[in-house]
């Protein structure tokens, strides 16, 4: 059997990451695309191949045919159409941020729990091997009980874009952020065991910015007004229970649209600790380091595409009763550390 999809707009990483992904997915058929313009849903229509298409979203989420929607939408209008797919009874896959705060993403659990559908946010980078392996090299104790963990997620600045705009949900910590604090909840999530909730919580937040009408580098070559301005550099510093603490940096500060993106983690146990320079999101052959006992331990993993993978495991959600990798739980925990991130530098 097949899930039916419809995709829920004619954004970019719908096109160039998510749909090539659902056409590789063995358990999906790609069938509806909606977007505002009819050129762009005959281009869709074109390029991929979808069954059918749709001029209005509201159209889409009529056909009964659709059995579950993916969502690339802006930021601020997540909640509207996750809802409304859901209360149409369709299964839904949203992309991230899934909400602009924690109590948009419990409302929209809630409505998936009252619709008797599933609702999953779209990390892909999280179903990847490797960093199911990263994750359970942390949950054998190589490198003893977790102590540290430090990364980073730099990129180019943009000319014209939805993160430079706040009430579109812009900004670095909603768009880059939300990688760095979900890998360090993973990892976390890893050292303590899937049933332990209470170690996502932080005991210590602390964050700062560097507000889009400062930075000189980001590309919009505009005065940006206060109430529009976006977070374009961060960096935070976290405590969690049991003494782990955490750091991350991001930001769109390496040029404007030209060469250059930085990523790093850094994992620190009591025995050992792990270097990893891979970039975020990233499919092929990847590699990162143990240092632990003396020795140096390489892993190689070979990471199939990121979005099949995310496809395929809500396929098997809802046709096998899986357990949807990201949880209600985990995205809300994420929904919170964000809230209190944005909070520390005067975002909210």
């Amino acid at each position: 059997m097949k899930v039916r999809w419809g995709v829920l707009g004619t954004a970019a990483i719908a096109a160039n990451c998510t749909i090539p992904g659902m056409k590789k997915a063995e358990n999906c058929e790609l069938y509806a695309i909606a977007g505002r313009s009819e050129e762009k849903v005959k281009s869709y229509q074109e390029r991929f191949g979808f069954e059918v298409g749709y001029v209005g979203y509201e159209n889409l989420l009529s056909d009964p045919k659709v059995d579950a929607v993916y969502i690339p939408l802006p930021n601020d209008i997540h909640k509207e159409w996750v809802i409304r797919a859901l209360t149409a009874g369709k299964h839904v896959l949203c992309e991230k941020p899934l909400a602009i705060n924690a109590s948009e993403a419990e409302e929209m659990y809630e409505a998936a729990r009252s619709n008797n559908v599933i609702l999953m946010e779209a990390y892909a980078y999280l179903h990847g091997q490797y960093i199911e392996s990263l994750c359970s090299d942390v949950a054998s104790g190589i490198i003893g009980d977790l102590v540290y963990i430090d990364t980073a997620f730099l990129t180019q600045g943009y000319k014209e874009d939805f993160r430079l705009h706040k009430p579109q949900g812009g900004g670095m910590l909603y768009d880059l952020g939300c990688y760095c604090t979900t890998m360090i909840l993973s990892l976390l999530t890893a050292a303590n065991g899937d049933a332990s909730l209470h170690a996502l919580e932080p005991t210590y937040v602390r964050a700062v910015a560097e507000m889009s009408d400062e930075a000189e580098d980001i590309g919009n070559g505009q005065p940006v007004s206060k109430e529009d301005r976006v977070d374009a550099f961060a960096g935070a510093i976290l405590k969690f229970p049991g003494g782990v603490r955490a750091s991350f940096d991001v930001g769109m500060v390496l040029g404007v649209n030209g060469f250059g993106r930085y990523d790093r983690l850094y994992i620190h146990g009591t025995k050992g600790a792990i270097r990893s320079e891979v970039e975020y999101n990233q499919e092929g052959f990847l590699s990162y380091r143990i240092f632990t006992d003396g020795a140096v331990i390489e892993r190689k993993i070979e990471v199939d595409q990121n979005y099949k993978l995310e496809v395929e495991q809500l396929g098997r959600c809802i046709l096998d009763g899986e357990k949807p990798h990201i949880t209600p739980e985990f995205s809300i925990a994420n929904a919170k550390l964000l809230d209190a991130l944005l909070s520390e530098v005067g975002y909210n």
